[in-house]
C-alpha cells in the first residue's frame, strides 16, 4: 500500500465565496476531478468537505470546499457559514472565489481582512469571465490582484495554478526531527506497540519520524523498549539521538547514558506543530494544583477510548499522584474547547499529529488568552517522571529556559508556595 502524506502535513487551501460562486467547479477544475458535487442550486454544500490529493507541482496539499459565506437567511445557514469561518483557522492559502456577473463587496472585504488576521495568504479569483462582468464586481475589483478564470469552460486554470505555486509558502511547517542530525548519524527510536495503532501499522509520529531520518540522509534503528539495551549495545558508535514514546520515559532514560541526547515523539511533534516553549513554561502550573482543581485534557482526534488509554487513563493516574489526588479530570476530544475555559487550571493538549501548524496554534492561543496555562502530553510525562529537563537537551533554545536565573526562581518560588519537592 503507497504510503499517504498526513493531513496535518499537507497545504490547506481553502474556497470561500458567496453561494454560487462556483467555488466547487473551480477545485473540479483545478484537479481535473469530481471532487465536489457541483449544482445550479444555491447552497449544496452545507458543510465543508476536506479532499486530500496531490496538486502538481505544489505537492501533498489538502483542499477544502466550504458553504457560501452569505447563507444567513435561517439558522441553518447560519451554522454552515459558522463552521466555514472556522476553517479559517487552519487555512495556509485562501481562495476567494467571485462571481464575475454577480455581486462583491463587504462580504468578500470581511474575508480578506479575517485572512489578514489569520495570517492566511490569498488569492481573489474572478469566476464564470465568460459570463461577462457586472458593475459590482468591475467597482470592487479595482486595484486589486486577481486571477481571471471560467471553471465552466477550463479557462485561466493553468495562470491559476502559477499563482498558487508563487504564494504557496515551500516550507510551512518546521522538519520533525531532522534539524537535529547529521547525514550519517543514526537515530535510535524506541516504539512500543501502541495499542491505538491500527492493526499491523505504526502511529503518525512514528512513522514521520521514521521519513524524516531518511530524508536527512540518517540512519534509523527501531525497536521495543525491551531490546533497547540490546540495541545500544549493538551499535559502533552511540547514536546521536533517542526518540521514545513518552510512555516508557523513565525506562528508557535509565537504559540510555546521559551523554546520549534523548526525547519522546510527542515532545517532537509538538515542537513542529506548535509552541514548544510555552508548553515547557505552562508545565510549572502542575506544581501548583490542588485536590479539586480542574483539568482539561485535551485531545486533537477522536479515536475510541483503550483500556489504559494515555489521555484518559494513564495521564489523569499520574496527575493524581503527583498532587495527592483529588483532581477533577477532563477529556475532551476533536477540535473543540468547552465555551468556558476559567475554571481550568491546567490544561494539557496531545501531540497534535492530525493537525496542522497553524490549527494548533489557534487551539493553543485559545487558553493563553484566558491566561490558563497549557502543556502537551510529552512535555508534562517527562516532567512527572522525572526525566525533565532532559528530554528537553536536544532542543538549546528551549533547554537554556533552564539555564535562566528567572526561569530557576520562577520554578522554586512556585514550589515553596505550593509545598512541594523535586519529582
Amino acid at each position: 500500500m503507497k504510503a499517504k502524506t498526513i493531513r496535518g502535513d499537507r497545504l490547506h487551501i481553502a474556497f470561500f465565496g458567496r453561494r454560487n460562486a462556483g467555488k466547487s467547479s473551480l477545485i473540479n477544475a483545478l484537479t481535473g476531478q469530481q471532487v465536489s458535487i457541483v449544482s445550479e442550486t444555491p447552497g449544496t454544500t452545507t458543510d465543508p468537505v476536506f479532499k486530500s490529493m496531490e496538486l502538481m507541482p505544489v505537492g501533498p496539499v489538502v483542499l477544502i470546499d466550504t458553504a457560501g459565506m452569505d447563507d444567513t437567511e435561517d439558522a441553518l445557514g447560519e451554522e454552515r457559514v459558522r463552521r466555514s469561518e472556522k476553517v479559517l483557522s487552519k487555512t495556509d492559502l485562501a481562495i476567494i472565489v467571485v462571481d464575475s456577473a454577480g455581486t462583491a463587496g463587504d462580504l468578500e472585504d470581511d474575508l480578506i481582512r479575517q485572512c489578514g488576521e489569520n495570517d492566511s495568504s490569498v488569492i481573489i479569483v474572478l469566476n464564470k469571465i465568460d459570463k461577462g462582468m457586472s458593475e459590482s464586481v468591475h467597482s470592487w475589483i479595482a486595484g486589486k490582484s486577481f486571477v481571471r478564470v471560467s471553471a465552466r469552460e477550463n479557462q485561466g486554470i493553468a495562470e491559476l495554478k502559477s499563482r498558487i505555486i508563487e504564494i504557496a509558502p515551500s516550507e510551512w511547517e518546521p522538519p520533525f526531527l531532522r534539524d537535529l542530525v547529521r547525514p550519517g548519524e543514526t537515530v535510535v527510536l524506541v516504539t512500543p506497540i501502541d495499542l491505538g495503532a491500527p492493526k499491523g501499522r505504526l502511529i503518525m509520529p512514528q512513522i514521520k519520524a521514521l521519513r524524516d531520518i531518511l530524508d536527512g540522509d540518517a540512519i534509523a534503528v527501531m525497536c521495543k523498549e525491551r531490546e533497547l539495551l540490546t540495541t545500544l549495545n549493538s551499535l559502533k558508535e552511540p547514536p546521536a539521538l533517542v526518540v521514545t514514546d513518552s510512555q516508557v520515559f523513565s525506562q528508557v532514560s535509565a537504559d540510555v547514558p546521559e551523554t546520549v541526547p534523548l526525547t519522546s515523539f510527542s515532545i517532537l511533534s509538538i515542537r513542529q506543530k506548535g509552541d514548544l516553549a510555552e508548553m515547557v513554561r505552562s508545565v510549572l502550573a502542575v506544581e501548583s494544583l490542588r485536590p479539586g482543581d480542574r483539568v482539561l485534557i485535551a485531545e486533537s482526534c477522536s479515536h475510541h477510548p483503550l483500556e489504559d488509554d494515555i489521555g484518559r487513563v494513564k495521564i489523569p493516574r499520574w496527575l493524581n499522584a503527583h498532587v495527592g489526588g483529588g483532581l477533577k479530570i477532563e477529556t475532551v476530544p476533536g477540535c473543540e474547547y468547552p465555551d468556558d475555559l476559567s475554571e481550568y487550571k491546567l490544561v494539557v493538549h496531545c501531540g497534535a499529529c492530525t493537525l496542522n501548524r497553524k490549527e494548533m496554534l489557534r487551539r493553543q492561543s485559545i487558553p493563553a488568552k484566558a491566561q490558563i496555562p497549557m502543556t502537551n502530553y510529552g512535555v508534562l510525562i517527562s516532567f512527572l517522571h522525572g526525566v525533565f529537563p532532559r528530554a528537553l537537551k536536544p532542543f538549546p533554545e528551549i533547554y537554556r529556559l533552564f539555564e535562566n536565573s528567572n526561569f530557576r526562581k520562577e520554578k522554586s518560588v512556585t514550589k515553596k508556595k505550593a509545598g512541594l519537592t523535586d519529582i
